[in-house]
């Protein structure tokens, strides 16, 4: 699941690890969409440490009695020199940046931040370790970012990143990735497929 709006994104500034508010449509989006993560009834619930993603959880938290566990992997993409910046600030000052992230190149963001690839390594195993936790038919509730938890998902899949680019929309503020186990075997790894993607209140 993706947190829901700040105030930075109400704003249109990068974030990265900063650590921004919900905004008042944030804290509605979180009361919407609470109520369908709970009805997954969830045995395990995970969230990044960022304040933003863990309000988010916290909600969820509440009504299903679980406590939640906050893990820095899960952190959204670090954007180095961008952080705090607005959308239109970092495309007149880092243009060339901006049209390698465009063209698909697996730059670091903000000159001194983290690529697709790291993300996709630490929020990975995140999710993998996750899900060895889990017992058949049991569920879990992972509150992310938009970069992290997109990341993490296609990794659990074993889906190609630029694939995913290219197949694949962003996940919204409070909106989530369905993800389910295929099965597995005394000899075989598990696997998981895309149930959902972008699946909200009004799309669930």
């Amino acid at each position: 699941m993706r947190h829901a709006e700040t105030v930075d994104n109400a704003a249109r500034v990068w974030q990265g690890h900063k650590d921004s508010e919900l905004s008042d449509v944030g804290r509605e989006q979180v009361a919407a969409a609470a109520p369908h993560l709970a009805a997954y009834r969830p045995v395990l619930l995970v969230s990044s440490d960022l304040q933003r993603a863990a309000a988010t959880a916290d909600a969820i938290a509440g009504l299903t009695g679980l406590e939640l566990r906050l893990d820095a992997r899960l952190r959204e993409v670090h954007v180095g020199q961008w952080q705090g910046l607005r959308v239109e600030e970092v495309r007149e000052r880092f243009p060339d940046d901006i049209a390698a992230l465009e063209r698909g190149d697996d730059v670091p963001r903000g000159v001194t931040g983290e690529t697709r690839a790291q993300v996709a390594a630490r929020a990975g195993a995140a999710i993998r370790e996750v899900e060895r936790e889990l017992l058949p038919g049991e569920t879990a509730v992972i509150v992310a970012h938009g970069v992290s938890g997109s990341l993490a998902a296609t990794e659990l899949v074993g889906l190609d990143r630029d694939v995913a680019d290219a197949v694949l929309r962003g996940v919204d503020n409070c909106h989530w990735i369905d993800l389910v186990e295929t099965g597995k075997s005394y000899s075989e790894a598990s696997r998981w497929r895309i149930a959902g993607w972008n699946l909200g209140p009004w799309r669930a």
